[in-house]
């Protein structure tokens, strides 16, 4: 099965598509540093004795949660499972951690909703064969390595080269790998743990001890392995960071590594961006005229499996046993597309036969081994439900590109006004990559428009630059936050029409908070011309004076020479010049 990674990477949001047989099944999107494997020292808040548990602050927004379990050692397989929960039975959080305590933890679960990031002291640091586990003393094998000969020989290299007081997990890549190649592996893990370490002396509680990986790097290490035909990159600066990589990890898989420098967006291209649309989409209709219904609570996540245009050519057992299979496939896709986790009842059309019903489960299991996050499923029910759980490290994509609707109180969800903007820099791109025009005028929502400029103009810049393109940003209440326009034109023609204000001349207009702008700056909106005021923090809700001292052509800078309290519409001042 043919398997390619293609990555793009835009200002301020990197994405990694993963590709098998043709189709969509992974999309990650990084907008800011995810905080799921990385070490903190963090400190203790308060111990609850009741939840068995402790909030420690790692310098976050919200205390992370470490339950008891997460502090005990790890104990080697070989004991049974009543005599680890006896043992664990037996110590409370009381014993392990105190307040005000600093301790070194990892976090293993993101942050998520009003919900803190969830933390343990039982730290893994993944390389590209193994997992090296600092105070652990034992040694593993992944699930997916299936030959036992080959299970054996991995062994026997893992426990030679394990250091004392340390345990190692070999990963599926370690398959048919050397015992050099484990090794250069491990000392280099070594090298890592003993670097934190040191930091870990240094750093006060709370703070930041070691950062994981960034997107694209995490996929090298996991991801990238021999069974992908190649990794597609956008960016020549990433694309040379990768090969450094590989040539330190992997040099055979050098020549896999491939640079994008087509004009048209790398996603376009390769037909992802289509594919992404439908991913906030409730339905998904099926091959066979069937469809999903995808629905996601803070308990858990209800997929229904409806026959929808498909009327079947035979049987109604057929029809519907059909259905189902063919729901299996796309709803295991659709898991990893969107990176469900938690709870999942899955809810097939009644089946009356037991040997339908087994082959949906055993068509389920067999779809979800080639998930590289950990599931569990039971069987199915007279109800035709199938209950399930797919490991969980943090927001799915949904929350990731989307946020509460300020339009229904929260009922539903639009797409945040970050996820807008980044829109609006996509179909720039797109419209450049087809188009011999020199300027380009955007306008949209006010808090998109917000987003778009960025602090003191440096996210507009940054586009321009790129795309070597003149832009002019304008703001409109009208505009719905989803939606935009994005007009072609001639650089004078626009210049001479969207800018008639100078430099040095004074304006009305109303001060505004921008989310990007801190104390004693504002922001104010002059027939949606966005000015940054140096001293308007104090001015926010009233109606100011304000003098012009640099003028862009999305944003200007200015600062307010007097305030007389009102509140009307932004105007140009009866002294100022004409445009």
């Amino acid at each position: 099965m043919s398997k390619e990674i293609i990555v793009n990477v835009d200002t301020r949001e990197t994405r990694v598509a993963l590709i098998e047989a043709g189709k969509l099944v992974e999309l990650h999107v990084e907008r800011e540093e995810r905080v799921v494997g990385s070490i903190y020292k963090a400190k203790v808040a308060n111990v609850l004795s009741g939840m068995d548990a402790a909030f420690v602050d790692i310098g976050l927004e919200r205390n992370a949660f470490l339950y008891v379990a997460d502090v005990l050692p790890e104990m080697d397989d070989e004991f049974p499972s009543a005599r680890k929960e006896s043992a664990r039975q037996h110590v409370k959080i009381r014993d392990v951690v105190k307040p005000g305590q600093e301790v070194m933890v990892q976090v293993v679960k993101g942050p998520r909703g009003t919900k803190g990031a969830r933390v343990s002291t039982r730290v893994s640091l993944p390389g590209r064969y193994l997992v090296l586990m600092p105070e652990s003393d034992n040694t593993g094998i992944s699930r997916k390595i299936e030959n036992d000969a080959e299970r054996d020989r991995l062994k026997k290299i893992a426990e030679s080269i394990r250091p004392l007081g340390f345990g190692i997990i070999v990963r599926t890549e370690a398959e048919g790998r050397s015992e050099t190649e484990l090794r250069g592996d491990l000392d280099f893990l070594m090298r890592m743990w003993n670097q934190i370490q040191e930091k870990a002396a240094k750093v006060p509680a709370p703070g930041l001890v070691h950062q994981d990986l960034s997107l694209i790097y995490k996929m090298i290490r996991d991801v990238f392995g021999s069974d992908v035909n190649k990794m597609i990159i956008d960016s020549p600066v990433d694309y040379e960071k990768a090969i450094e990589l590989i040539e330190l990890s992997s040099p055979k898989m050098r020549s896999r590594l491939v640079l994008y420098d087509e004009p048209e967006p790398i996603f376009e291209h390769y037909s992802i961006e289509s594919e992404i649309d439908s991913l906030l989409r409730r339905k998904v209709w099926l091959k066979s005229g069937g469809h999903l219904a995808i629905d996601s609570t803070e308990a858990l996540t209800a997929i229904d499996v409806n026959t929808g245009k498909f009327i079947g050519s035979a049987s109604l057992s057929d029809t519907i046993l059909k259905t189902n299979l063919d729901a299996v496939n796309e709803i295991a896709r659709q898991l990893r597309l969107r990176d469900i986790g938690g709870i999942i009842v899955l809810d097939f059309i009644d089946m009356s036969s037991v040997k339908d019903r087994q082959k949906v489960v055993t068509a389920m299991e067999r779809e979800l081994r080639k998930d590289r996050t950990r599931t569990k499923i039971c069987h199915i029910s007279p109800l035709g439900l199938i209950e399930m759980t797919r490991k969980r490290t943090g927001e799915t994509l949904t929350e990731i590109v989307t946020e509460p609707c300020p339009y229904c109180q929260g009922k539903g969800t639009v797409e945040s006004a970050d996820t807008v903007s980044l829109r609006i820099e996509r179909e720039l791109r797109h419209l450049i990559s087809k188009s011999d025009e020199e300027a380009f005028m955007v306008t949209a929502n006010p808090e998109v428009v917000m987003h778009l400029v960025g602090a003191s103009g440096e996210v507009i810049d940054e586009i321009e630059r790129r795309l070597k393109r003149a832009i002019y940003v304008r703001a409109s209440e009208a505009l719905h936050v989803e939606k935009y326009e994005i007009t072609p034109g001639d650089l004078q023609h626009m210049d001479r029409h969207m800018m008639p204000w100078k430099k040095g001349e004074t304006v009305e207009c109303s001060v505004v908070r921008n989310p990007f702008s801190m104390l004693p700056k504002a922001s104010a909106w002059l027939d949606g011309y966005l000015v940054e005021l140096e001293n308007g923090g104090k001015y926010v809700g009233r109606r100011v004076k304000a003098r012009m001292t640099d003028i862009r052509r999305s944003y200007a800078f200015g600062e307010v020479s007097s305030s007389d309290g009102g509140g009307a519409n932004p105007r140009k001042s009866s002294d100022s010049k004409k445009g």
